[in-house]
């Protein structure tokens, strides 16, 4: 392999290693400034998209450890990594995919393993990171509110039948 090439699969294997997430789009039929809307959007959510070859993609998914993805390499290939999160990134390509009919999903990589463009449209509906957050928080505080409530329950029923009993008394001396 010349030098030059050799050079950007090391810089595509050094991108695949920094990103928790890949994934792997056609975007035949795409013009500039539609990839451009595309890019601008996902660097939004911390992603980016870049075109790749083939040929290159595939040495450097090998070199990282990653599954076979040679069956999903056909056409016009790129690709989305990110930061952190993949939700994020898959709701936008949901979204500009139904708004403009490009570009396709074909397969990602999460955590070392494929995922198909279904399961994929599937974390694509998945509610943001902090509303899950807050639902796990809420799931995780009705107990303890419930267990607060109950172990307070015999003293604030003490509490309010000497508040019944006073007032009782203080009527009948009236």
């Amino acid at each position: 392999m010349r030098p030059e090439k050799a050079t950007i699969v090391a810089d595509l294997s050094t991108k695949l290693n920094q990103s928790p997430f890949l994934i792997v789009t056609e975007y035949t039929g795409m013009n500039v400034l539609l990839f451009s809307e595309l890019r601008s959007r996902l660097a939004g959510a911390g992603a980016q998209c870049r075109v790749v070859k083939n040929t290159f993609l595939r040495r450097a998914a090998a070199e990282v450890g990653y599954p076979d993805l040679a069956q999903n390499l056909s056409g016009q290939t790129a690709i989305v990594t990110g930061e952190s999160d993949v939700c994020a990134a898959a709701k936008i390509l949901k979204g500009f995919s139904a708004q403009f009919h490009k570009p396709s999903v074909k397969v990602g990589v999460l955590d070392k393993a494929i995922i198909s463009k279904e399961q994929i449209r599937e974390l694509a509906d998945l509610p943001a990171k902090d509303v899950l957050q807050s639902q796990l928080l809420g799931v995780l505080k009705s107990p303890l509110q419930k267990l607060v409530t109950l172990l307070n329950e015999p003293a604030a029923s003490l509490a309010r039948l000497l508040k019944a009993r006073v007032e009782q008394e203080q009527s009948a001396a009236s």
